[in-house]
């Protein structure tokens, strides 16, 4: 049976962090930049410990996304990993249903970005494909992030979505989605 813990960032502490950032720098093979980490903080961790090692995290935070005229409040889904050696086991389904149960009682609707790994683990859980354009809100105005489309997954909770209209984030330093 797979335990998963969940915490508000300012509930973890100090060393649950860096097992937490050493487990995604090791899941991603050091491509996990200062700007991606900072991105999973500041709302809810799904933590995998087997005895005192992380061996699973990701995280759900608040953001803006702008679709159909309306700026939505999302629970957008960040830094999803499990260890190499601990994969294939239920524990990304196991934090995904911690954090979508987040999503469902605190949000519009559910985002994220996913690898080509991960896209049909996500389709599988009922999360659709963005079907339309992408773009972000930058200080400069509103720039097409082509890059990533065919990337964004969304969770339908409450808005209306037309999964093939516009969609587009709220600006943030580093990857933008």
């Amino acid at each position: 049976m797979v335990e998963v813990h969940t915490a508000h960032t300012a509930e973890l502490g100090t060393a649950a962090l860096e097992a937490a950032r050493a487990l995604l720098d090791a899941v991603f093979e050091g491509d996990m930049s200062d700007h991606d980490w900072e991105h999973a903080l500041g709302g809810v961790h799904a933590l995998v410990w087997e005895g005192d090692e992380v061996v699973g995290h990701a995280s759900v935070v608040q953001r803006r996304l702008l679709h159909g005229g309306r700026a939505l409040r999302a629970g957008y889904v960040e830094g999803v990993g499990v260890r190499a050696d601990r994969r294939l086991r239920g524990f990304g389904a196991a934090m995904m249903d911690a954090l979508e149960g987040v999503v469902r009682g605190a949000y519009e609707l559910g985002a994220l970005g996913a690898t080509d790994e991960a896209a049909d683990f996500y389709a599988a859980r009922g999360w659709d494909l963005w079907l339309g354009t992408t773009s972000a809100i930058t200080p400069t105005g509103i720039t097409p992030t082509e890059e990533v489309d065919g990337c964004v997954y969304v969770l339908p909770v409450a808005a209306p979505l037309d999964l093939s209209g516009e969609l587009a984030c709220d600006w943030r330093d580093g990857d933008l989605w």
